[in-house]
């Protein structure tokens, strides 16, 4: 475990910001594709509407994949983003 670098402040920072932009398009997204496929916004969990449970599971596993999947290489290339940025500080240094 000691071996393997720690992310700088900045990386952790900009990793935080550019997971919650991917997350915030990742919804924008689902919302204008579920309304152009179903002509309605889809529906949330405090709406009180009248959604069928397959629709709600539906909205649901869909937003939640593609959420997961943007934090997962939104991290991922943060974290290369941080090793570059390391390997310029230690290039700098030497």
């Amino acid at each position: 475990m000691a071996d393997q670098p720690t992310p700088s402040i900045v990386a952790k920072i900009a990793g935080a910001v550019v997971a919650i932009a991917a997350a915030w398009a990742v919804q924008k997204a689902v919302n204008a594709s579920w309304k152009a496929a179903s002509g309605h916004k889809p529906p949330k969990a405090d709406d009180q509407g009248d959604a069928g449970l397959a629709e709600v599971v539906a909205a649901a596993a869909i937003t939640g994949a593609l959420v997961a999947l943007s934090r997962v290489l939104t991290m991922r290339g943060t974290a290369r983003f941080s090793a570059r940025i390391d390997e310029g500080r230690r290039s700098a240094a030497a």
